[in-house]
């Protein structure tokens, strides 16, 4: 009797070995592109902002007013399953001062309206230190 299991058709993505997270893409890395902007963007029309850990460069849509926001930070899952962990011992996160793991809200620093958040609920974030603190920044239109 044949098999002709191998016969049939193969369906999926194609394997590209210049394409992989092995190639030490630096985007992948965290590198800032060239194109981002970082800092007050100085009326320069902003496409799209990117909201993390840090002040990021806006033109407010309340005020229409370019700068850098005011960042308030809350506490987090995360921050308190990361003082629970056996490990952590002698490191809480629920601290003001290890605020790398708690939910960021970002607000205009001239109307002090809320622009964005910027929640971290994955308490699986504990255990990846390189997604404690996460730089923002913005990509011009």
């Amino acid at each position: 009797m044949e098999n002709k299991k191998n016969d049939a058709p193969v369906m999926g993505i194609p394997y590209n070995p210049n394409y992989h997270v092995g190639n030490n893409n630096p985007y992948q890395a965290g590198k800032i592109p060239p194109n981002a902007v970082v800092g007050d963007p100085k009326g320069v029309p902003l496409q799209q902002t990117i909201y993390r850990d840090t002040p990021a460069p806006i033109n407010c849509v309340f005020c229409g007013t370019s700068g850098l926001t005011t960042v308030r930070s809350k506490i987090s899952l995360a921050a308190f399953v990361g003082c629970m962990m056996p490990f952590m011992l002698g490191v809480c996160f629920l601290c003001p001062s290890m605020d790398c793991l708690w939910h960021k809200y970002h607000f205009c620093p001239h109307c002090n309206e809320k622009l964005a958040e910027f929640e971290k609920n994955d308490a699986c974030a504990v255990v990846d230190p390189p997604s404690w603190c996460q730089q923002s920044f913005a990509l011009p239109a």
